[in-house]
């Protein structure tokens, strides 16, 4: 089983991106920022323990070539930030699907090998992995051997403090290990 990092991308695009951020510093600067973060972060991440794979939105961007041409990517879809996760989990993208799964945003900046790798460790004995974010949300989640249930994200309250609970609520009698607390960026005391 080959172990999947799948990282949630946006077309890093002026006023497409980081909008939050763009209304603090401005949208050339938050562009940029994205645009660099992401390649510092793709630099980063890749390691051959697992596969780094981008699940891009809009899904006209996939061909973009912003990103790096040999990290195979997928359309987001359609729906909220729950339906496009689900999907990803759903299905575990790529040839040979079952395997750990694990899911990232693009805009946290302290995320290492070490971290993923301690996420990919702890689905050896759990169902579920999250890496909690200060403000209530997360930064990573990721499942290897469940399924996903059909109601996963079904009422999360996505942006605000209760994102993690809501989503730990939506996996009952699952064993869900937490691993390190990181932080995104979304606003410029963020950075």
């Amino acid at each position: 089983m080959r172990r999947r990092l799948v990282v949630m991308v946006k077309d890093p695009r002026a006023g497409r991106v980081k909008t939050r951020l763009g209304r603090d510093i401005g949208v050339i600067p938050a562009t940029w920022w994205m645009r660099h973060q992401l390649r510092s972060l793709l630099r980063r991440l890749r390691d051959p323990r697992w596969e780094v794979w981008l699940a891009i939105a809009p899904d006209g961007a996939v061909t973009s070539r912003a990103f790096p041409g040999d990290l195979p990517r997928v359309a987001q879809g359609a729906g909220d930030l729950g339906d496009r996760m689900g999907r990803i989990l759903r299905h575990r993208i790529g040839p040979r699907r079952p395997g750990p799964t694990l899911i990232i945003g693009a805009d946290i900046p302290g995320i290492t090998p070490a971290h993923i790798w301690r996420a990919f460790r702890a689905l050896g004995s759990h169902d579920a992995v999250v890496g909690p974010a200060p403000d209530g949300g997360y930064w990573l989640i990721g499942m290897a051997h469940r399924p996903p249930p059909p109601s996963l994200f079904d009422g999360v309250r996505w942006s605000t403090a209760h994102a993690l609970a809501d989503t730990r609520a939506t996996l009952p009698g699952w064993r869900i290990a937490t691993v390190d607390t990181l932080a995104d960026v979304d606003t410029s005391a963020d950075l």
